[in-house]
């Protein structure tokens, strides 16, 4: 059996990027063979891919490597690359490599989008006729699913999909054109994978006339590479933040220390939020890459002492970032160890360290300044919300109003919020978040937008970090998935309520760190009994199959 993957995006990064190597590698531990259509960069990183072609516009192929794999592979991976031109449709705005107008789709006209899927289909036909490809697997349920049918109906190999929220969210709830377009590529698809309930809930209800599709769903868990992924004594943490310096050592850098304090300077002094937001769009740097500095940052941490949250993912306002920061001021008060590193990049990050600047030097009106325009300072990487403000830091300002505690709140930030105990790495691989995950107590997603699976979450499970997420959507999935095999206080202790994340943050983590440690070795081992990667990819190996069994 030979499988297709099309992705239309990266390998590197959080969300379906990961999704898809994960499975990928799997498959080819399992001794499967897989031909993966994406836009990596660069395909020569990753280890399990043995060749790697690019495709012209001019129908031209260049094969870019040949290499034997390690024998942990004895299934073999073969990237092919099509060519696109300047613009890349996505769901959320973020910078691309090799890119120079990535745009959000549903600001695309029709013209562009079908030449985007022409020039994909061209190329997946292709290798699905000169590979003998038996089935193909479409990532998203917009676009590549077009791609997977239309490649389909000339080649009469069958395809199965995996919706992601993204798509949900920022395509097929927002633009009827893509709606359309995946009603009628669900209605041909073998298979619809799904993590759970919740995100089957979410199909149904968002492309609601898409016939018989009960039949099609298959429940294909998120996984984790639990064997990356494994706690250490906190005796031993020193040693495996080494391991993280080492793994960074030849990595180009992005941001240097000078262009923050720049940038702090001028939006200090800017008089309006449109002169903050040209503060931080002023200084350029490789947002996808680790600080200049991280090794000195991170070695400011006692990580044998200290209490270390961790927050991974992409600084914006819809994965609630701002609700962790927020919540400082309560958390530095109650234990002075309480440390927070973040990793990932995004337009949020800039007003947050402002934010986190103007709680330490008590300056509460620029604090109130960033939480009522945060949305607009950031740019709103999501496609066209109408909202300015930061809504839950709003609500929990004004609920600690309401109570008379919000003039203590900012005394308490004066007093134990320091910079120096907040850590912005930037931009982070796995190959350093195998190792750092494990050095962490508490991991906190409180995304504010239902998300289809945080793989985060079983990242941080399987290194024994305990998880805190927003208790809707897949989070729910992931965290009811173990529920049975912890007491229910602790499960209740990874539950931040959707409505009032911050207040959750500051009740849950002070809990975690209390208790957490006990359970460090149970929850690596709830994540290797059931979210392991092997066994996902198991699944979907097993399923692809049995579809592409059926008669035509």
């Amino acid at each position: 059996m030979t499988l297709a993957i099309v992705h239309g995006y990266l390998l590197e990064g959080s969300g379906s990027n990961l999704w898809t190597r994960c499975v990928v590698e799997a498959l080819c531990r399992r001794g499967h063979n897989v031909q993966l259509v994406c836009q990596e960069p660069h395909p020569e990183r990753y280890d399990c891919i043995a060749e790697a072609h690019r495709y012209g516009l001019d129908g031209s192929v260049e094969t870019l490597f040949t290499r034997e794999v390690s024998a942990a592979y004895p299934g073999r991976c073969v990237m092919h690359k099509p060519q696109l031109g300047d613009t890349l449709p996505v769901f959320v705005w973020d910078k691309y490599e090799e890119f120079s107008n990535p745009v959000p789709m549903i600001d695309l006209p029709d013209a562009e989008i079908e030449r985007y899927i022409e020039r994909n289909v061209r190329v997946v036909v292709d290798v699905v006729r000169r590979q003998r490809v038996t089935a193909i697997h479409a990532n998203h349920a917009a676009l590549m699913l077009e791609v997977a049918r239309r490649t389909s109906e000339e080649t009469g190999v069958p395809y199965a999909v995996m919706p992601h929220g993204s798509e949900l969210e920022y395509a097929l709830k927002k633009d009827q054109r893509f709606n359309r377009m995946a009603t009628k590529a669900l209605a041909s698809a073998g298979r619809v994978f799904v993590h759970g309930a919740e995100m089957r809930r979410r199909v149904e209800t968002i492309v609601p006339d898409v016939p018989n599709i009960a039949s099609k769903f298959s429940v294909l868990p998120l996984g984790v590479h639990t064997w990356q992924f494994e706690p250490v004594p906190r005796e031993r943490r020193r040693e495996k933040i080494g391991k993280l310096l080492v793994s960074l050592a030849h990595k180009p850098r992005g941001r240097r220390p000078e262009q923050l304090e720049q940038m702090l300077a001028r939006a200090r002094a800017a008089t309006s939020a449109a002169g903050m937001r040209d503060a931080f769009t002023s200084i350029e740097y490789d947002t996808k890459a680790p600080d200049a500095d991280v090794e000195d940052k991170l070695s400011q941490l006692d990580w044998e002492h200290d209490a270390v949250m961790l927050y991974v993912g992409r600084l914006i306002s819809a994965k609630g970032v701002q609700s962790g920061l927020a919540a400082l001021p309560e958390l530095m008060a109650a234990d002075p160890g309480v440390r927070f590193v973040l990793v990932g990049h995004g337009p949020l990050r800039e007003p947050m360290e402002l934010f986190l600047w103007a709680l330490e030097h008590g300056e509460r009106a620029l604090v109130e300044q960033i939480v009522a325009n945060g949305r607009l300072l950031e740019g709103d990487p999501e496609g066209g919300e109408a909202a300015r403000e930061l809504g839950k830091v709003r609500a929990y300002f004004d609920d600690l109003e309401r109570e008379g505690r919000l003039d203590d709140y900012f005394a308490k930030a004066k007093e134990h919020v320091r910079s120096e105990r907040v850590i912005f790495t930037g931009y982070l691989t796995h190959q350093e978040l195998q190792h750092l995950f494990p050095c962490c107590d508490v991991g906190i997603f409180p995304s504010v937008v239902k998300e289809a699976g945080p793989l985060v979450f079983l990242e941080a499970l399987a290194s024994g970090c305990f998880p805190l997420g927003t208790y809707f959507a897949g989070m729910k999935a992931s965290i009811d998935g173990i529920s049975d095999m912890l007491p229910p206080d602790i499960v209740d202790a990874m539950k931040l309520n959707p409505m009032d994340t911050t207040a959750d943050i500051v009740r849950n983590v002070t809990r975690a760190l209390h208790f957490g440690v006990r359970y460090k070795d149970v929850l690596s081992r709830t994540a290797q009994e059931r979210f392991d990667w092997m066994s996902v990819a198991a699944k979907l190996a097993r399923e692809l199959e049995a579809i592409s069994l059926q008669p035509a």
